[in-house]
């Protein structure tokens, strides 16, 4: 591993806070679960170090099978990045469903207090970076679920608190109620790309306004927007895979025309279009990073070399929204 990491990477702050996180971030959805190939996995998180992606994003359910990808992580923590820790951001969350019962679900104070611990446990840490509310619980009254995550910065076992999947309503309300209690909450973490533009209808104002960085999930759209569905859906793709969460039925041929378009906008800036997706992201001024998933070494390292690019000039970004609104 290099010492030259830091000079590449862009690091953005989260929102007023003083934690930075770099603008790209790997994410350990996919490929670093109990069916996949560890070495695989762990050549993919220490080349993502090497250029100084110090992000790393879980959560408890992440695999297959659930709890695997922290146990994976955990693996790559001992044999490669042990003396590391203190340059690492390491995040999980919880909320979807993780164990059977009334108690493996949701957002009571039961379920995420439990859940933590045993995340910790998986990755033989004795805390995480940031721990987040995977996602709003109609069951649960709000309030519980944000006391939870207060207690466990107070615990020592979280620094930070974020959330995931709020609406706006919701992010502005929590961000008040940990205001009150003096709890240091981050970050949000929504869904966002060009093919995801909700966050753009309130939420990313909202983290504006409240001070809380915004980390984009599926920047890529799971990965449609690449090359790789220009003209079929390969054999080894995330649409072909019986785990991936892009389905087949999603690349219609008037979707297969939009990303052909867009490739011919990112060709002519020299960019790939995985690589200009991840740069229209990055665009807003909101966004602190953009979670990158990948499959392999190569994909990290193109990922990555997307910041190596200017932004986005005006004239671009018009042409990307006539082809999004399906013009001409």
């Amino acid at each position: 591993m290099t010492s030259a990491r830091y000079d590449r990477m862009q690091y953005r702050p989260c929102g007023r806070s003083g934690l930075r996180l770099p603008a790209l971030s790997l994410g350990l959805w996919h490929n670093f679960g109990s069916v996949d190939p560890y070495e695989n996995a762990r050549a993919m998180a220490v080349r993502a170090f090497d250029l100084g992606v110090t992000h790393f994003d879980l959560a408890n359910n992440y695999g297959p099978e659930p709890g695997t990808a922290e146990e994976t992580f955990g693996r790559i923590l001992r044999a490669d990045l042990h003396g590391h820790r203190d340059e690492l951001v390491i995040s999980t969350k919880a909320g979807y469903r993780m164990w059977p019962g009334p108690y493996g679900d949701g957002g009571s104070r039961k379920y995420l207090l439990s859940s933590l611990d045993a995340s910790l446990r998986r990755m033989g840490v004795e805390y995480v970076d940031v721990f987040y509310h995977h996602r709003p619980d109609p069951g649960t009254p709000m309030e519980e679920s944000l006391l939870a995550l207060d207690q466990t910065v107070r615990q020592g076992k979280a620094l930070y608190v974020g959330v995931s999947n709020y609406d706006a309503e919701q992010a502005r309300a929590a961000a008040r109620f940990l205001r009150e209690l003096r709890t240091p909450f981050v970050l949000h973490q929504p869904k966002y790309s060009m093919f995801e533009r909700k966050p753009e209808h309130g939420l990313l104002e909202v983290l504006r306004e409240e001070g809380v960085g915004c980390i984009a999930f599926s920047p890529l759209a799971q990965g449609l927007l690449t090359e790789k569905y220009l003209r079929e859906i390969p054999g080894d793709s995330r649409a072909a895979s019986p785990h991936g969460a892009l389905r087949r039925e999603a690349i219609t041929e008037e979707r297969r025309a939009q990303l052909v378009r867009l490739n011919r906008v990112a060709a002519a800036r020299g960019q790939s279009l995985a690589q200009m997706a991840l740069t229209w992201v990055l665009r807003h001024e909101a966004v602190t990073s953009a979670l990158i998933g990948a499959s392999r070494v190569s994909q990290v390292e193109e990922n990555v070399a997307a910041l190596d690019h200017p932004p986005l000039s005006d004239e671009e970004l018009a042409e990307i929204e006539r082809v999004l609104a399906g013009e001409g």
